[in-house]
C-alpha cells in the first residue's frame, strides 16, 4: 500500500509538472508576436492604416457615384440610364482586371521598366508594409485601385449615348490593363520615367487627368460622324451633374490626402491646397464665363470644380496653400480658352470641353507645379541636386511621354476591340436615346 501510495504521489507530481508545462506553452503561443505572409514583423501603424482605409472609400465616392452622376446628368437626350450603367459595369470588370493582373504590372516589384515585377499575381503575395510606408501593403493596394478606377469611368462621360455597352465593358477594364498600368508604375511604381525624369504628380494630374483626357478625346474623334451641337440639360440633368461634381470634390480631396499613406501635416496640407485649387477653378471658370459672355450656370460650376482639381492633382503635396490658389486660377483659364478653342474649331461637344478640362488641367498643373515649389513661395522645395530648370524639363518631358503612349495605346485597343465588337450603336439607335433599347433583364 505504501509503495502504490508513492507511486500516485510521483503520477500525481509529474501530472502537475505536465500541466504547468502546458499552461505556459500555451501562454508563449498566445503572446507571440503576430507574423504575416511574409514572415516579417506585423508593424504597421494602425493610426496611419486607418487614415488610408478612410481615405480609400471616400476616394471611391469620386468615382461611384460622384464621376458617374455627372456623366449620367451631362448625358443628353435619353441616355442617362445607359450612361450610368455602361460606368458602373466598366468600373467593377476594371476592379477585377485590376485585381488579376493591374496591381502587380503597375506596382509590383521596381523593375526600372514599363512593367512592375509579378509577385502580386492575383494579389497573392502581400507584405506586411508596403516599402517606405507604415501602412500594410493590402491598404496600398486597396487605395490605388480607387485611384485606377477613376480614368476608367471619366471614359464613359467622352461617349455618351454613343458607344455600345458592350465594346465598353470589353474595353474598359483592358485599357486599365494595357495603358493605365504601365504608365502607373512607370511615374508612380518606381518605373523609368521616374528614374530619368522624377516627374511631380502628387494626386494623378498626368497619370489619371492626362491619360483620361487625352484617351477620351482619342475615342472621340474616333466617332465616323462628328457630334451635333449640344442641347440644354434638363433640371434633373443639371442636379445630377452638381451632385456628382460635390461628390467628385470630396473624393478628390480625400484622395489627394490620402496620397501621404499617414494622418500627418502632408496629409493635411495637400486636402487644403486640393480644396482651395477646386474653389479657384470654379470661380474662374465662372468669371471667364461672365467675360466671354456665356452666362454661367450649374454645368459651368461642375466643370470649374473639376478643372481645378485637375490642375491642383499634380502640385498639391509640394505647394502652399496660396500657391495652389494660383495654379487653380491660372491652369483653369488655359483649359478655358482651350475649351472655347475646340468648340469654334470642332464639333466634338462635351468631349472637347472634357478633354480640356482633364488633359489641360492636369498638364498645366503639372508645368505650374515647377515654380511654385519653390520654399520662397511656400513650396517644399526641389529634390537634392535638382535645379528649376531641370525640373521643368522633367515635367515637359513625362508629359509628352505619358501622351504618346495613352493616345497610341487608346487608339490600337479601341480599334482590336471594334474587330470584335462594334463600338458605335447604328445611328437609328442613336437618334433614339440608348435608354430605349435597355432591357430590365433577369
Amino acid at each position: 500500500m505504501n509503495g502504490m501510495g508513492r507511486a500516485d504521489k510521483q503520477i500525481g507530481k509529474a501530472g502537475h509538472r505536465l500541466a504547468i508545462l502546458g499552461l505556459s506553452v500555451f501562454l508563449a503561443t498566445i503572446s507571440r508576436p503576430a507574423f504575416a505572409q511574409s514572415g516579417a514583423l506585423d508593424l504597421a501603424d494602425t493610426g496611419d492604416t486607418a487614415w488610408t482605409l478612410a481615405a480609400s472609400v471616400l476616394a471611391l465616392a469620386a468615382t461611384l457615384p460622384g464621376f458617374l452622376l455627372f456623366a449620367c446628368g451631362q448625358a443628353r437626350g435619353r441616355n442617362q440610364v445607359t450612361t450610368l450603367y455602361q460606368g458602373t459595369g466598366a468600373v467593377l470588370a476594371s476592379a477585377l482586371a485590376w485585381a488579376v493582373a493591374g496591381y502587380t504590372l503597375a506596382f509590383g516589384h521596381e523593375t526600372e521598366g514599363w512593367l512592375g515585377a509579378g509577385n502580386a499575381w492575383m494579389l497573392r503575395e502581400f507584405g506586411n508594409l508596403r516599402a517606405a510606408s507604415s501602412i500594410p501593403e493590402s491598404g496600398f493596394a486597396l487605395f490605388q485601385t480607387t485611384s485606377t478606377l477613376l480614368p476608367v469611368a471619366t471614359l464613359v462621360a467622352f461617349r455618351s449615348g454613343r458607344i455600345n455597352t458592350g465594346w465598353f465593358m470589353l474595353f474598359a477594364p483592358l485599357w486599365s490593363l494595357v495603358a493605365y498600368a504601365p504608365l502607373a508604375h512607370a511615374i508612380w511604381g518606381g518605373g523609368w520615367i521616374s528614374k530619368r525624369f522624377a516627374p511631380i504628380d502628387w494626386n494623378g494630374g498626368i497619370v489619371i487627368g492626362v491619360a483620361a483626357g487625352v484617351s477620351g478625346l482619342v475615342l472621340a474623334l474616333m466617332s465616323a460622324e462628328r457630334e451635333p451641337a449640344p442641347s440644354p440639360l434638363s433640371p434633373l440633368g443639371l442636379l445630377l451633374v452638381l451632385l456628382g461634381a460635390a461628390l467628385f470634390l470630396v473624393g478628390r480631396i480625400a484622395a489627394s490626402g490620402g496620397q501621404a499613406f499617414t494622418g500627418n501635416d502632408d496629409a493635411a496640407a495637400a486636402m487644403l491646397a486640393t480644396m482651395l485649387g477646386a474653389a479657384a477653378g470654379a470661380m474662374t471658370w465662372l468669371l471667364l464665363g461672365l467675360a466671354t459672355k456665356r452666362p454661367p450656370g450649374p454645368l459651368s460650376l461642375a466643370r470649374g470644380i473639376l478643372c481645378g482639381l485637375a490642375c491642383i492633382a499634380p502640385a498639391a503635396g509640394y505647394v502652399s496653400p496660396g500657391g495652389a490658389l494660383v495654379i487653380g486660377m491660372i491652369g483653369t483659364a488655359v483649359s478655358y480658352g482651350l475649351a472655347r478653342a475646340l468648340q469654334a474649331r470642332t464639333r466634338l461637344g462635351d468631349a472637347g470641353v472634357l478633354a480640356s478640362v482633364f488633359a489641360g488641367g492636369g498638364a498645366c498643373g503639372s508645368l505650374l507645379a515647377v515654380p511654385f515649389i519653390q520654399p520662397a513661395l511656400g513650396g517644399t522645395g526641389h529634390p537634392s541636386g535638382t535645379s528649376a530648370m531641370d525640373q521643368l524639363i522633367g515635367q515637359a518631358g513625362t508629359l509628352a511621354i505619358a501622351t504618346v503612349w495613352i493616345a497610341g495605346t487608346t487608339l490600337i485597343l479601341a480599334t482590336m476591340v471594334s474587330l470584335v465588337r462594334p463600338m458605335r450603336p447604328s445611328q437609328e439607335r442613336i437618334d433614339q436615346g440608348l435608354d430605349i433599347a435597355t432591357t430590365d433583364g433577369f
